[in-house]
C-alpha cells in the first residue's frame, strides 16, 4: 500500500471537500496528479476497483467519491477500470473515531469479489485516506480468496499518528 500525500492541510480539504460538499470536479484533478505517483510505483496493475461504498452512504452523498479520482486514474494511466469486482457483504459503520482494533472488526468480512472478473490478475484497489489500513486489507482478504494473483492499495491519503488515531 501507498499514499499519494499526507492527510492534512489543502489535500484534507479537498478530500473532505470533493466527500461531502459535492466538489465532484475534484476527483478527476486528484486523479491527474496521482496518475505520475502511480506509473512511478511500477506495479503491474492489470485492473483497478475501488473500496465500494455502503448502500446508505451512497444514497446519501449520490456516488461514490473514490470512484470519481480511480476512474479518471486508470484512463489516464491506461488501465481497466473495474468498479464491480469488490461488492459490500453487509453495511459497515463509519470508521472515522474508531480504534485500529475497532476499525479491523468493523470491516472484517464486510467485502466479496467475483473470481471471474479477477482470477491471476494483478488488482489495484483505491481509497481516498488509509488510517489503520483495515479497510484495505479487509478488500484485499477477499480479493485474494477470490484468485487475484497480486493485490495493490492507493490512497490519495495517509492519516499519520499525529492525527488523533495511534496506529498499532
Amino acid at each position: 500500500m501507498r499514499s499519494w500525500l499526507v492527510f492534512e492541510g489543502p489535500i484534507r480539504q479537498a478530500i473532505h471537500s470533493l466527500k461531502y460538499r459535492r466538489n465532484v470536479a475534484l476527483g478527476d484533478a486528484l486523479a491527474r496528479h496521482m496518475t505520475r505517483f502511480a506509473e512511478r510505483l511500477d506495479w503491474p496493475v492489470d485492473v483497478i476497483t475501488v473500496v465500494p461504498s455502503g448502500k446508505q452512504r451512497l444514497a446519501d452523498r449520490g456516488y461514490n467519491q473514490v470512484a470519481l479520482i480511480a476512474k479518471p486514474l486508470a484512463s489516464l494511466w491506461n488501465k481497466r477500470y473495474s468498479p464491480k469486482i469488490l461488492k459490500r457483504t453487509r453495511e459497515t459503520r463509519t470508521q472515522v473515531g474508531l480504534s485500529p482494533a475497532q476499525r479491523k472488526q468493523n470491516v472484517a468480512g464486510a467485502f466479496h469479489a467475483e473470481a471471474g472478473l479477477i482470477s491471476g490478475k494483478n488488482v489495484l484497489v483505491v481509497d481516498d485516506v488509509a488510517t489503520s489500513g483495515a479497510t484495505l486489507v479487509s478488500c484485499a482478504d477477499a480479493l485474494l480468496k477470490a484468485g487475484a494473483r497480486q493485490v495493490y492499495a492507493l490512497t490519495v491519503a495517509r492519516a499519520l499518528p499525529h492525527h488523533g488515531l495511534q496506529i498499532v
